[in-house]
């Protein structure tokens, strides 16, 4: 077996093991499944009327600063709801500061101009972790924003919503079957068809199991890309310390102007400076 067929097979034998729960092949299995989107809407948020009408996967949005998010699955319903589904394994991945992030770039996609802001509709972030982050043995947790009035709380109810999901509960109603199918690894032990099917024809059907062998190179291409331009911008910040370290030595230059020569920070520069009397 050639270095090629090694990797092909490592593919399949990953490909085995991926679950809803893993982002990379949640978007892919609700990459246009609308049926599979509207029944993890319908569950999460317990309401039977959502129709959706558009699905995107991993869509970046940015804001006006240009700071950005990549959605895992951004869909839209036939009342113009905006849905972002975000799945965490990690617990510092699924941080407030993060959920009210997403919320904002959400509300500032949605609102374009000319649109009054009274007429700007719901929007929802959910947050469907592998642990228990909020840790009170919940199914699901809404965040809503509410007004303290006296010793009273009342909804604001200014149309956004965050919602987490515990990946860790198993109860025995839709949301605790609905997290065994997350981390389920055989679509034949799933409980809803709408997610299986998709998740079969991934793992099972020869185009759709070419077609994540192909996700999968790609992004194992893409990883190596990304650590060839690191290791480039480490090498090149190197060799740029070590010419303003010379420069430093030889006194003809300012800390500003070698800063400007070597694209080094002024702190950088002064860093080195005071190394370079440290070692002197």
């Amino acid at each position: 077996m050639n270095a090629t067929e090694q990797i092909h097979q490592e593919d399949l034998e990953r490909l085995k093991s991926l679950r809803y729960m893993d982002d990379d092949f949640m978007t892919v299995c609700l990459a246009d499944n609308f049926e599979g989107v509207e029944l993890i809407l319908q569950i999460v948020l317990g309401k039977r009327n959502i129709k959706v009408k558009s699905v995107r996967t991993q869509e970046p949005l940015k804001n006006l600063q240009g700071r950005s998010a990549t959605l895992d699955v951004h869909a839209v319903d036939s009342d113009n709801r905006e849905f972002d589904v975000e799945i965490q394994r990690q617990d510092a991945g699924a941080g407030a500061k993060r959920a009210r992030h997403n919320s904002s770039l959400l509300d500032a996609h949605i609102l374009k101009a000319g649109d009054k802001t009274e007429d700007i509709p719901d929007s929802y972030v959910i947050f469907i972790t592998e642990n228990d982050v909020m840790k009170g043995n919940q199914p699901v947790y809404p965040v809503e924003r509410y007004v303290t009035i006296g010793e009273s709380k009342v909804l604001f109810g200014d149309g956004s919503h965050i919602l987490y999901v515990n990946g860790k509960y198993r109860g025995d109603d839709e949301v605790g079957k609905l997290m065994h199918d997350f981390s389920c690894t055989n679509p034949d032990d799933m409980n809803y068809e709408a997610l299986a099917k998709k998740a079969r024809y991934f793992k099972r059907d020869e185009k759709g199991v070419a077609a994540m062998c192909k996700i999968m190179e790609d992004m194992r291409n893409e990883a190596a890309q990304k650590a060839a331009q690191k290791a480039a911008q480490e090498a090149e910040q190197k060799a740029n310390k070590k010419t303003a370290a010379h420069l430093i030595k030889l006194g003809k230059m300012t800390l500003e102007e070698i800063a400007e020569a070597t694209e080094l920070s002024l702190d950088t520069v002064k860093e080195l400076e005071n190394q370079s009397m440290q070692l002197a």
